[in-house]
């Protein structure tokens, strides 16, 4: 699942935070953990369903190149997270599994040689079904990969054609078998709620999915986003109560299989949750480099957001590697905002309360430097309307509240 799905206000660029009145203006007493995004722009097709920032490949894509701007990124960025460990890379798109082996390795060999990576670090690559892809597996393993994230989305022929798919069913079922040879680790991606789908067809695209033998699945409702082909020309989807229907078979279906329902759309054997979305959910930090790729960080001074600059020209460009000395100059950073603290209490509840358990009360405190009392009214009025509930020292969304997540979150955004 791409981790760097957010949007953020277009703001002026300024400098990363800093801080230089000798107190702590971010109220943290200690960074959270840090995970490392990197973004991939490139597809073979652009789905009509996809908003993410992707490209479709017309030409050969200069691989050096763009490994070059992601290093000139990385290594104009260590002054925000200097020496602290790395606990996750995630490489998504786009298609990352369109990278040859050979950038995939010199790609997290840079990495390596820069940041300290934690030596049981999960490291994931998104990957597509298609044959050439599934040829690289293997050395994809052998360059650090320990991750594999397929997009499945469907098993039937008609509805991977609906969704504009390039890969068959048979391909997805071959690409999920070869995973499987070579990583313990595999995650699918699948969607239900598919253009004229039945209730039995998406209890078939389930059923393969367990029989896969995969550990861990992430099943999205299929959403007509704005600025999609889908969204100007609408196809034929089943009526909400059949999409409901759906939803409530595949969570009953992976749970009697021995999934647990840890966050809105993913499902995991018991130790297999994705530690990088995990860091997400919990407020932690993450840097992210690549071509629109979005970080989240924090120091001493602020919590702040920031943006890369979208197109993979204009991110290449920003490098401004000169081909006869190598000197780097330019900015990759297209947007940066400081987080209010006014704003910090919705941030961080968009993402804990995506967990089904929620999260332990000491947690909001230690990530976002603000007490408890900036959510406890807030609070109050959610548990009224019985869409979250208190267990000891957690909070969590009752199941009201998780069917119900946008009017549950809404309660704690600022106005």
């Amino acid at each position: 699942m791409a981790s760097e799905r957010r949007t953020i206000p277009i703001v002026a660029v300024s400098p990363a935070p800093t801080f230089t009145h000798g107190a702590t203006a971010s109220g943290l007493a200690a960074p959270p953990p840090l995970a490392l995004y990197v973004h991939w722009p490139w597809c073979v097709k652009k789905c009509p369903y996809c908003d993410f920032n992707s490209h479709e490949a017309k030409a050969e894509i200069d691989e050096a190149a763009y490994l070059a701007a992601l290093i000139a990124d990385l290594e104009a960025a260590l002054p925000q997270i200097w020496n602290r460990p790395v606990i996750s890379i995630f490489i998504g798109g786009g298609t990352p599994s369109l990278m040859s082996a050979r950038t995939a390795d010199a790609l997290l060999s840079a990495i390596r040689m820069r940041l300290p990576v934690q030596p049981e670090a999960e490291i994931t690559l998104e990957a597509n079904p298609g044959t050439a892809e599934a040829d690289k597996f293997k050395s994809f393993r052998e360059a650090g990969v320990n991750r594999l994230s397929l997009g499945i989305q469907s098993f039937a022929d008609d509805k991977l054609k609906a969704l504009g798919r390039i890969h068959d069913s048979r391909e997805a079922r071959q690409a999920i078998d070869l995973a499987l040879t070579q990583f313990t680790r595999v995650n699918i991606d699948l969607m239900y709620a598919l253009p004229q789908q039945s209730f039995a067809e998406a209890e078939r695209d389930i059923d393969t999915a367990i029989a896969s033998g995969v550990s861990h699945v992430s099943a999205y409702h299929l959403t007509l986003e704005p600025n999609t082909p889908f969204h100007h020309t609408p196809p034929p989807l089943p009526d909400d109560d059949i999409a409901a229907d759906m939803q409530e078979m595949i969570e009953a279906k992976l749970a009697a299989a021995g999934f647990v329902h840890y966050e809105t759309s993913a499902f995991a054997k018991a130790g297999e949750q994705c530690r990088h979305n995990l860091n997400y959910w919990t407020f932690g930090d993450y840097l992210g480099i690549g071509a629109g790729a979005h970080s989240k960080l924090s120091n001493h001074a602020a919590i702040w957001r920031e943006a890369r600059h979208r197109h993979p020209r204009a991110y290449m460009q920003a490098a401004g590697l000169n081909p006869l000395s190598g000197a780097v100059h330019g900015d990759f950073i297209s947007t940066r905002q400081t987080i209010s603290a006014a704003d910090l209490p919705g941030e961080f509840m968009m993402n804990a309360l995506r967990l089904n358990d929620g999260f332990r009360l000491h947690l909001f405190a230690e990530r976002t430097g603000l007490p408890l009392a900036a959510i406890e009214k807030s609070a109050l009025a959610a548990r009224r309307e019985g869409l979250l509930e208190a267990l000891g020292d957690t909070l969590r969304p009752t199941l009201q509240g998780r069917r119900f997540l946008n009017q549950l979150l809404g309660r704690f955004l600022a106005d």
